[in-house]
């Protein structure tokens, strides 16, 4: 049996959960009547949380927006400064982009209003000079992951890799991050099918309209899986395959599913596919890849990476040649 305080916090964590819960699916969790559970919300009022309850036989709980800042007891500086480095968290931190982003809406959805208009004015002057990631707007980015949370269809403009604007209708299911860009994988109402966008192609101008409810459903393979095929299916003006001359198993630990797709050809080498836009771009993508390789096809690339290789030895050359001189004269003038 939990002590009266643990049943509280396990409360607050069932309502931060989920969009809205009944008394009875409350106490059923909680293993008490409705009548306490309706004394531990009155408890988590007094602390500053805005829980709303609505009667009748649809009615339940739901956690909204407090008149101050519950705990963890932060003062409005730490509460902004908390959401400024969420939001930063989400968007560069491969790792943890996914958390950041959880605790992200849990925040948006706690805050005050006062403070909401605060933490938006900083992030409108902040500036990102980090580079190679496409930048998304947290407001866009925090609507979407509770559209996912609550399972709320949304409406937005989005501008396809051609600079097509359309009006999408989707059924939101998951945000996904590959280190460089944040996808949203939906189901699209209108094409009857899933679809990955771009969350930096989301007009963030026009309004995500939030919609009505609907039931999840899941793509073949999981989520992370779709992504990274519908990554590679990408129409490309190029493509590469290199043979990498080291196991499937070793190749997939240090190369990323957005980079392209890995396929076994033996037991101590694999062929990576990858496609861009150019030539340079496949170059450096093969660069990135890392350790050995051998060109496979397009025949034509393989003037493209010579000439980065040139470049490369061009611009280290000189200052080794520089430093072993510099160490050759340094060795004279010490033993004279």
């Amino acid at each position: 049996m939990l002590t009266a305080s643990s049943r509280v916090l396990q409360l607050l964590s069932l309502l931060q959960s989920r969009r809205e819960w009944s008394g009875e699916e409350l106490s059923s969790r909680l293993e008490v009547d409705v009548r306490t559970i309706r004394r531990d919300v009155g408890r988590l009022r007094e602390l500053g949380y805005g829980i709303e309850a609505s009667a009748g036989p649809g009615g339940g709980y739901r956690l909204g927006a407090g008149a101050s800042t519950p705990p963890l007891l932060l003062d409005d500086e730490e509460a902004v400064a908390v959401g400024l480095a969420l939001t930063a968290a989400a968007a560069s931190i491969a790792g943890n982009s996914d958390a950041a982003l959880r605790a992200l809406v849990k925040l948006d959805q706690l805050l005050p209003s006062r403070l909401r208009r605060k933490w938006k004015a900083l992030h409108q002057v902040t500036l990102s000079l980090s580079p190679g990631h496409a930048l998304v707007d947290p407001n866009v980015l925090t609507l979407l992951a509770t559209a996912c949370r609550d399972q709320v269809r949304i409406q937005f403009k989005y501008q396809d890799r051609l600079q097509q604007l359309t009006i999408r209708e989707v059924e939101p299911m998951r945000l996904v991050h590959t280190g460089r860009v944040w996808y949203l994988v939906a189901w699209d109402n209108n094409r009857s099918d899933w679809r990955t966008f771009r969350v930096d192609r989301i007009d963030s101008k026009g309004d995500v309209k939030l919609s009505s409810p609907f039931v999840p459903r899941e793509p073949p393979g999981g989520f992370a899986a779709y992504v990274a095929r519908s990554i590679a299916a990408i129409p490309y003006r190029y493509q590469a395959q290199i043979r990498l001359r080291e196991s499937l198993e070793s190749a997939k630990k240090r190369i990323s599913s957005w980079m392209g797709s890995l396929t076994p050809e033996g037991v101590h080498s694999c062929v990576l596919t990858v496609s861009a836009d150019s030539h340079e771009a496949l170059a450096a993508m093969i660069i990135q890849a890392g350790g050995d390789f051998e060109l496979l096809s397009p025949n034509e690339l393989a003037a493209p990476i010579s000439d980065i290789a040139r470049k490369l030895l061009r611009g280290v050359g000189p200052r080794r040649g520089k430093a072993r001189g510099t160490g050759k004269a340094s060795a004279r003038a010490r033993a004279g």
